[in-house]
């Protein structure tokens, strides 16, 4: 539990280090060439799509975790120490986010609505092409809020829980659902890991909901991120992605936007002047729950040799 609780704390650093390189050979990216190869739904008779769906992500996500299981469980301790945060990091994304989110900030400064659009198209899945400046920069923040979830506080929970083999199996389910879990032609065959992915979310986003209800009671915003939280978390499909989104539109007094779709939160301050407190409530939320993570790995060494 002591060599988990340093693996925590260690990708972390690796990732603040290094961020997510951009390689071919980055495990993530040949999870998504091989998601791409099988999970075409043309490959199949509708009547047994849903069924792929279910094969293709069990054998994915078993294939993914394989090299993972190894180290956790065939390596001696030192090995772990050495390969195990470089392994937890390929399941993570903190500093990427950030980064997406300036990126995007950056096009708009430096070359206007055109550029913003584009750069925004890198992080979202919505049509880009006519959003005003502040809807470009919602589908920024949008993006980097429920992924303070997705990208970093579920996989250090499901480290936490289950060691590398926890990680790796979500990081599989979740990209899986980033490609599949769409209501187009991907419908049945990106149902099972869709579904996967929301059970898989439920307890992480909870657990980072009420870490930032803490943070902005420090901050003494807590009656507005609690009353957009009731409000507003069930806007956004699914229940889950909301629930971060909500917390930290109503506490950092922002409103995020789809156009057409939902609208979170109300518009003390405009997502320019706000992104630095986005951005710090979400490296809070992380800071906060590795801490804590550590301290109870720590604990749970502690008390396996007394």
């Amino acid at each position: 539990m002591a060599a988990a609780a340093v693996v925590v704390a260690a990708s972390l650093l690796v990732d603040r280090l290094i961020g997510d390189p951009h390689s071919r050979y980055h495990p993530v990216a040949v999870l998504g060439r091989f998601i791409g190869w099988w999970g075409v739904p043309g490959r199949y008779p509708v009547r047994i799509q849903r069924a792929a769906g279910v094969a293709g992500t069990v054998l994915t996500a078993s294939l993914f975790a394989v090299p993972f299981v190894l180290v956790q469980f065939a390596a001696p301790w030192y090995l772990y120490l050495l390969l195990a945060p470089f392994l937890l990091k390929t399941c993570l994304a903190w500093r990427a986010l950030e980064e997406h989110a300036a990126a995007v900030v950056r096009a708009l400064e430096d070359g206007g609505i055109d550029a913003g659009r584009s750069a925004v198209g890198m992080m979202v899945s919505r049509d880009t092409a006519r959003l005003e400046r502040e809807h470009v920069l919602s589908a920024a923040y949008e993006s980097m809020t429920e992924n303070l979830v997705d990208s970093i506080v579920s996989p250090l929970f499901y480290f936490g829980v289950f060691g590398l083999a926890g990680a790796a199996v979500f990081r599989a389910v979740n990209t899986l659902d980033a490609m599949l879990g769409y209501r187009d032609e991907r419908l049945r065959i990106g149902w099972f890991p869709a579904r996967a992915d929301d059970v898989a979310n439920f307890i992480p986003a909870r657990l980072t909901g009420f870490i930032l209800l803490a943070y902005f009671a420090a901050k003494g915003r807590f009656a507005p991120a609690w009353a957009v939280l009731r409000r507003d978390r069930k806007k956004r499909p699914g229940f889950n992605g909301g629930i971060p989104m909500a917390v930290i539109a109503g506490g950092v007094g922002i409103r995020l936007e789809k156009p057409g779709f939902y609208t979170i939160g109300d518009p003390e301050r405009t997502l320019a002047e706000a992104g630095a407190g986005i951005v710090h409530a979400v490296r809070a939320a992380t800071i906060i729950f590795a801490l804590a993570e550590i301290a109870a790995l720590f604990l749970l060494g502690f008390m396996s040799y007394t």
